[in-house]
């Protein structure tokens, strides 16, 4: 099969709906994600990068995501007290036709979301349809230093495949290592299962604190 670009559409769940991203979710986006506790370990530069404003995140999205080379996705909840509201962002990138790989990243989500359905079913969501558009490896990456990321990267299934040092700078000037893992279309049957499984155990909507 021959790996295609797929259409952006949004991609729903029982507990989460991915939409395609626009700049017109950049307020809803900044109050979900721009936090300390998101950005400490690098995401997207780190904490010095953070923006310092809703117009200020919105300015910088069109370079921040990877709306040239992929699909970014803004992610909401489904049902329950919150239904509708954007808790974070997701995408898949770096979309090679030729070579039939994609990047699934760029993925941050409000921390009172962290540990609940929000992020296994919008990676099977992704997943999804990075394989059914024809795509037979798709790479996850975080800072080596994150090590809550790669414990949900290794929960996923991904096989670690190394660390690529020194392999960008942060916005405060020190060095991101990068530890990049990869899932394989022939896994993804197996792994797509497991997440189902989680998932199953989560009955009720995603409530917030607060």
């Amino acid at each position: 099969m021959n790996a295609v670009v797929p259409q952006p559409r949004p991609l729903i769940g029982r507990h989460v709906r991915l939409d395609p991203l626009t700049v017109d979710d950049a307020p809803d986006l900044f109050d979900a994600i721009v936090r300390p506790k998101v950005f400490e370990f690098g995401y997207a530069g780190g904490v010095s990068a953070m923006a310092k404003s809703p117009s200020e995140f919105a300015e910088r999205m069109p370079t921040a995501y990877p709306f040239a080379s992929g699909i970014p996705f803004a992610v909401r909840l489904v049902g329950g007290r919150d239904d509708g509201l954007v808790v974070g962002t997701t995408s898949l990138g770096d979309l090679d036709v030729a070579n039939r790989g994609a990047h699934l990243g760029w993925t941050a989500y409000r921390p009172d979301t962290w540990g609940t359905a929000v992020n296994p079913e919008s990676k099977l969501l992704l997943l999804g349809f990075a394989f059914e558009a024809g795509f037979e490896r798709v790479k996850i990456q975080t800072d080596a230093v994150n090590a809550r990321s790669r414990a949900a990267i290794a929960k996923l299934g991904a096989t670690f495949e190394g660390v690529l040092r020194r392999h960008r700078l942060r916005a405060d000037g020190t060095w991101r290592d990068t530890a990049v893992y990869s899932i394989l279309a022939d896994e993804w049957p197996e792994i797509r299962a497991e997440l189902e499984r989680r998932l199953a155990r989560f009955a009720e909507p995603v409530t917030l604190e607060g």
